[in-house]
């Protein structure tokens, strides 16, 4: 109740001062628990679009809410500015990637509760994934989120410096997304439920950005010299390991309800397609020439979901079965504290 009535004088005050998207700021990042409502999302995203809104000053609204005390509005608040970033014109992105600082919560704790203080090791991971994400938008100059893929995607066609410079920015941005670690277990918390969609849709883009960048790679490596190709070589492992980081966390995803037709298959290169190109490597070291025409590398491109299903724009819904296996497992562990 308490909670209710302190929105509801923050919203009233933002009225008074005649100002409407801090109004709309105030109630996207409300203290109730549940993911900021669509309709506030759809008039924050529709307000980048305005020549009449400051993009600027709309981020710092948002801003202000990211730097209070309670781990909910703080939370909802990158929840919001997640949404912006993804689906918002991409002026607020870029004035994001301007600033000299961005959120700052890497000492964040909100020891209002043991509920507050869990979800403050999440606000730390999920701020630092936001950061990467502006980032990298400012040393790529773009989103690799957005980009567009396919065999006429700007990712397959650049040439192999510049491709050996962009594959290890989105491996660090799939890094920190895989490492914000949300499990099946807290997807019970409505507002981790609606940062995870937002993390699950840019891991999907992010990744089918990855693979069609290893499909140039590969494509290039047999015409590379020794120093490239090295490079190559170490990039292409990096991206097989992480592969099996990624099936985690889709299968987390398929766990909690999302449809299954959202979730991209992801099948694994043939371990022979490594052999060829360390065998191809390893020729180079000894300074022979391979002869490269027999050994065309075949990476399948990734087919990115729509994202567009039930699944994605309501809350997650636990299958009652999934319930009882998750609530036996909590409660064992914290029967192991006693």
């Amino acid at each position: 109740m308490a909670e209710y009535v302190a929105d509801k004088l923050d919203a009233a005050r933002h009225s008074i001062t005649g100002s409407n998207v801090s109004k709309i700021v105030c109630k996207a990042s409300s203290r109730e628990i549940f993911g900021p409502k669509k309709k506030h999302l759809d008039y924050l995203i529709a307000c980048t679009e305005s020549d009449n809104i400051s993009v600027p000053s709309l981020a710092e609204l948002l801003f202000e809410r990211s730097h209070m005390s309670s781990w909910v509005i703080v939370s909802k608040s990158l929840v919001t500015f997640h949404n912006l970033m993804s689906a918002g014109n991409e002026r607020f992105l870029q004035y994001l990637a301007s600033r000299t600082t961005l959120w700052n919560l890497e000492n964040f704790l909100d020891k209002s509760g043991v509920l507050g203080y869990d979800m403050s090791t999440f606000i730390r991971r999920y701020s630092h994934y936001l950061t990467k994400k502006a980032h990298t938008y400012t040393e790529a100059g773009y989103d690799f989120c957005r980009i567009g893929r396919g065999q006429n995607g700007q990712i397959r066609k650049m040439d192999t410096p510049k491709i050996l410079k962009a594959l290890p920015q989105i491996q660090q941005q799939v890094d920190s997304l895989l490492e914000v670690d949300v499990q099946s277990i807290e997807l019970g918390n409505a507002v981790i439920n609606s940062a995870f969609v937002m993390l699950f849709k840019d891991l999907v883009k992010l990744f089918a950005c990855y693979n069609d960048g290893m499909i140039n790679l590969l494509e290039k490596f047999f015409e590379m010299n020794k120093k490239s190709c090295k490079e190559a070589l170490e990039i292409y492992k990096k991206f097989l390991s992480r592969m099996d980081s990624v099936k985690e966390f889709l299968k987390v995803a398929e766990d909690v309800g999302i449809n299954p037709s959202d979730i991209p298959d992801l099948t694994k290169a043939p371990s022979s397609l490594m052999e060829a190109l360390e065998s191809h490597y390893q020729s180079l070291e000894k300074g022979k020439v391979p002869v490269a025409s027999s050994k065309r590398p075949n990476l399948q491109p990734i087919n990115v979901p729509q994202l567009t299903t039930e699944s994605l724009n309501n809350p997650i819904k636990f299958e009652d079965y999934k319930k009882e296996e998750l609530i036996k497992e909590e409660e064992h562990r914290l029967n192991s504290f006693k």
